[in-house]
């Protein structure tokens, strides 16, 4: 690996190109490199979880609404949408809206915590969406995807955008950008310019994970997926891009996130080194916010031993800045507390996820949240007994840039009205890559099969697990057919309406 230093520079100062955070970005990206056979595998892997949680989620309300709004863009030769035939195509830019959507809103896909966070599997709908309006075949969404988590974990392990109050997304519009320049094989220069337009019109404050978070928070992927792919498309045509975006005087730097005088480091791969990010990735086992992974977790093992849960006085989880201040009750969210709070606020709350967990030894995508489960005496009460509170040690854990020394978990401490003290911790959650059962090939599929029953026949189901198994294969055709159709009638929305514009 190399390490790019990223600064300001003033306007009376030319920046070579080849010193400019887009260029390196857009030079990682394009340039042939070597794909691992266990990063090929891996990238499958995620298309197979992308698509077990889009299609439990294909019914609800925002993928609904978001897929309507995609009918009203048909095209000959387009891209698919999930839960259609795939003989029904869309423009690919409404299509990957409308995926992203989908893969999104159970917030039960992968994640990459550093500096910032990100799901890098966000791009995989845009880039399998490209790939089919433009032929493509599956080496190339493989080295697409590759690209795309190469930047996207890299510029989360050396900048920090939540810093600022700035969503992950800004990350997301240069990866998505660097993937779908990949699949297309386009050169370095025209990827520079297209990199540099989505992360100037991709960023937008955390507002959309703060206070009552709401259904935007599964529509931002896949509107920054839309607006990378324009981007894209400008560029082939010849556009220029406000350049340079990171350093310049009036850039994402100076304006955006630490000012004029910030200086930061991002570890990017060296020229020809094979291509590792996507392995350093992890993937849920919980439809939970990532850092709520090893807690549910941690309350499943604790429910053995505490005695009686009737008689906990108080749990204290010791974690890190991050988990305190974004989940926990370092957020200063009430709605965190708040029965009548939205899923997507559920899903984000340490403390309403270790309660259900302890009471229920389970955690389901669907009734883990209704409002029955939230509302229950018990576990309000339960609940409301638990917070959070920042341990440097667990901070320091959870950005050691040593994958083997990472830590999201906590350290818990249930004290009981006996005043006795129960205390465990967990570093990573269960399913992480160094926890007690990392995810292999055969649990994303059984969590695909898992989640798709009731939802696709099982041949349907195994048709697309086929494909997934041997996508750096795949033709084109066969990349158009990577996609899943429900049975007739069992998809909402699947024709236009007429309460909108579109």
């Amino acid at each position: 690996m190399r390490t790019l230093t990223v600064r300001t520079v003033p306007a009376s100062r030319t920046l070579p190109r080849e010193a400019q955070l887009a260029w390196n970005l857009a030079r990682v990206a394009v340039e042939a490199a070597p794909i691992p056979a266990e990063t090929a595998d891996m990238v499958g892997n995620r298309f197979v979880d992308n698509t077990a949680v889009a299609v439990a989620a294909l019914n609800r309300l925002p993928v609904a609404n978001i897929r309507t709004q995609a009918l009203a863009h048909p095209r000959p030769g387009g891209a698919t949408l999930l839960g259609l035939p795939p003989d029904r195509t869309f423009e690919a830019e409404w299509a990957a809206y409308a995926n992203g959507t989908a893969v999104r809103e159970l917030d039960f896909h992968d994640t990459f915590l550093a500096e910032e966070y990100s799901h890098p599997g966000d791009n995989l709908p845009p880039i399998l969406a490209v790939a089919q309006q433009c032929g493509r075949g599956g080496a190339d969404v493989v080295r697409g995807a590759v690209a795309a988590y190469e930047v996207q974990i890299g510029l989360a392990k050396g900048i920090s955008l939540h810093k600022y109050k700035k969503d992950h997304v800004g990350h997301l519009a240069a990866s998505t950008a660097a993937g779908v320049s990949a699949c297309l094989g386009l050169d370095v220069e025209t990827a520079y310019q297209a990199i540099q337009q989505a992360v100037h019109l991709g960023f937008s404050t955390r507002q959309s994970r703060k206070g009552e978070i709401s259904s935007w928070k599964a529509y931002a992927p896949g509107w920054t997926a839309k607006l990378a792919i324009e981007a894209v498309d400008r560029a082939m045509r010849g556009e220029q891009s406000p350049s340079p975006i990171y350093e310049g005087e009036d850039g994402v730097i100076a304006w955006m996130l630490g000012g004029p005088d910030a200086i930061y480091e991002v570890p990017l791969p060296e020229r020809g080194e094979p291509r590792r990010a996507i392995l350093e990735s992890y993937t849920k086992e919980h439809s939970a916010e990532y850092q709520a992974q090893a807690i549910i977790d941690l309350a499943f093992r604790m429910r053995g031993l505490i005695p009686d849960i009737e008689i906990i006085d108080e749990v204290v989880l010791h974690t890190s800045h991050h988990t305190h201040v974004v989940i926990g009750s370092g957020s200063g969210d009430p709605q965190k507390y708040d029965p009548e709070a939205s899923r997507e606020t559920l899903d984000h709350s340490a403390m309403y996820c270790f309660a259900v967990a302890l009471q229920d030894g389970s955690w389901h995508h669907e009734r883990s949240y209704t409002r029955e489960r939230a509302t229950r005496p018990d576990t309000i009460d339960l609940w409301r007994k638990v917070r959070t509170v920042e341990d440097p040690a667990w901070s320091r854990r959870y950005l050691d840039p040593d994958p083997s020394r990472k830590a999201f978990g906590a350290r818990a401490e249930v004290r009981l009205r006996t005043s006795a003290v129960i205390m465990d911790e967990l570093a990573v959650a269960d399913a992480h890559p160094n926890g007690a059962r990392p995810f292999a090939r055969r649990d994303y599929e059984r969590k695909f099969k898992t989640l798709a029953e009731g939802w696709l026949d099982p041949g349907e189901g195994e048709r697309f697990l086929t494909l997934a198994r041997r996508l750096d294969t795949l033709t084109p055709a066969e990349v158009r057919a990577l996609t899943v159709t429900l049975p007739a009638g069992r998809l909402e929305a699947s024709e236009r309406d007429t309460r909108g514009i579109f």
